[in-house]
């Protein structure tokens, strides 16, 4: 993956160098990649094939088990916390050139069903035909000549995206919520709390930009979430804080300003009203 970093952060921006990239990677790769929140640009898809994990994805932590399968969409907002040391992982990245120039009017929107969890817990053999699909891939993209090429891919992408939406809807508890006007509005507030929380840290901020009562947002963000609108700005703010005092060298003044505090003592209350430790202390634990 290549690394550019966003305006004003030092929390890398990540893109698959390619059109496409089918690999594994072991548990100690992965965390050295948890030294580095990120939010991609590329389509994921992964696999963990053996071994435990747990990440941040956006707003919400995960943890993840031997056979899970998750896609990342574009946009999202990843921190990686641990991967066990025996932990191994399959996966498949789509970079957004090759989201843009291949897939633009064909991709599926699964953000709605994604809202409990992005997720997926294939059966022993569902898991077990996956792993296989993808050591065969792997198998046509070394041989000579290769077997794979972009438009081969653009069929696997299709194939992927129905796979994982059908098998979603079928899998033991997983809910699937439907798309509605709440949950739109949900998945836009979202949206635009992962891009502005750094400068706006009010619900009726969003509401005004949004176009919408600042009741009839509440109301919504909560029936679509479970969540207030407020957490959701609160959320924001901390892992973007937790991201950049383990990441960064700034002064906790400077990241108490790039988040929109007019002050540190205010960001010092905030962040140990909400962690229980202080900015300093965290960085340094």
């Amino acid at each position: 993956m290549e690394e550019k970093n966003m305006e004003e952060k030092n929390i890398p921006l990540l893109d698959c160098p390619v059109d496409y990239l089918v690999g594994d990677a072991s548990g100690k790769v992965m965390n050295e990649y948890g030294r580095f929140p990120c939010k991609l640009k590329c389509y994921t898809y992964a696999m963990l094939v053996r071994g435990s994990a747990r990440a941040t994805l956006n707003i919400d932590c995960y943890d993840f088990k031997q056979n899970d399968v998750i896609l990342i969409e574009p946009g999202t907002f990843l921190l990686i916390h641990e991967f066990s040391e025996d932990a191994l992982v399959y996966y498949i990245l789509f970079s957004s050139e090759f989201i843009e120039k291949y897939t633009f009017g064909r991709r599926m929107t699964l953000q709605s069903m994604q809202l409990e969890s992005p997720i997926i817990h294939p059966s022993d053999e569902g898991a077990l035909v996956l792993k296989n699909m993808i050591d065969v891939m792997l198998q046509a993209i070394n041989c000579q000549p290769p077997m794979m090429n972009t438009d081969v891919m653009v069929h696997i992408f299709n194939m992927f995206q129905t796979a994982y939406s059908s098998y979603a809807k079928h899998q033991e508890n997983y809910k699937q919520k439907p798309q509605n006007r709440k949950t739109d509005i949900y998945i836009e507030y979202s949206n635009m709390v992962l891009n502005h929380h750094h400068e706006w840290h009010h619900v009726a901020q969003y509401a005004e930009a949004m176009r919408l009562s600042l009741p009839h947002l509440c109301s919504s963000i909560k029936q679509a979430s479970g969540k207030t609108a407020g957490d959701i700005i609160t959320e924001a703010l901390l892992v973007d804080a937790k991201s950049q005092l383990k990441i960064t060298n700034l002064q906790i003044k400077e990241i108490a300003i790039s988040l929109g505090f007019e002050n540190v003592a205010f960001f010092n209350r905030f962040f140990k009203a909400h962690t229980g430790t202080t900015p300093k202390e965290y960085r340094n634990s």
